[in-house]
């Protein structure tokens, strides 16, 4: 697979994932992303030994768009702290079912993973392990019966923007799993992550990066 590289220093690279490639490795051993750009730097520049690459966030297999990666420990040290601190501005793209009844909203929900069956439960209230979620929505544009959202992420959580979506009733286009009845190729969601702003690791600019928000996707036309 050929990376695209968004933005880099000396401290993060930050690349365009593509749908349907791990981010990081599990049990099956297949190839992921973290691996890839490790071996993209390696022969780059040509380091001996392990390169040293810091995971900080995760997208979806499923996913696709702005992931952020440290190149050092002092960079993984600062993003994971701007990202507990939610000083990581987060939006994405997606194209829902639908058309929402208000234009843009605040969803704010508590949410519970289920590991055995990697699905997130979707509470109006607290209840025990579940944790707070907290998302902002605008409708785009909309298009038949479907609509384009631009999602900030106020938190980060498993399935977040699939699961509050999904319970809604706007499921994201392709997610059968949070009640959509549309696949696409490749089990690919209509859920793009197209910008992400950080502060930079040295020097405290505040930095922005981007990919194209995705197109109305030409299997419903």
């Amino acid at each position: 697979m050929r990376l695209e590289i968004l933005y880099e220093d000396n401290h993060v690279i930050v690349v365009d994932k593509p749908s349907g490639v791990l981010v990081q490795g599990d049990d099956t051993n297949e190839d992921c992303l973290l691996e890839q750009v490790k071996r993209f730097i390696k022969t780059r520049d040509d380091k001996p030994g392990n390169v040293f690459l810091g995971l900080v966030h995760r997208l979806d297999r499923n996913v696709s768009g702005v992931i952020i990666f440290s190149k050092t420990s002092k960079g993984a040290s600062r993003l994971s702290q701007q990202f507990r601190l939610h000083a990581v501005e987060k939006i994405y793209h997606t194209w829902v079912a639908g058309v929402p009844a208000k234009k843009s909203a605040t969803l704010i929900n508590f949410l519970l993973k289920n590991e055995q069956n990697n699905k997130t439960a979707v509470y109006e209230s607290e209840i025990r392990g579940a944790q707070y979620a907290e998302l902002r929505y605008e409708t785009v544009k909309t298009t038949g019966d479907f609509s384009l959202l631009k999602i900030k992420l106020e938190t980060g959580r498993s399935h977040q923007i699939r699961a509050q979506l999904g319970y809604i009733g706007h499921p994201v286009v392709g997610d059968g799993k949070y009640g959509s009845g549309i696949f696409l190729p490749d089990k690919r969601l209509a859920l793009v992550a197209t910008a992400l702003s950080f502060m930079t690791v040295t020097g405290s600019v505040k930095k922005t990066v981007e990919v194209p928000i995705p197109e109305f996707p030409s299997e419903l036309k």
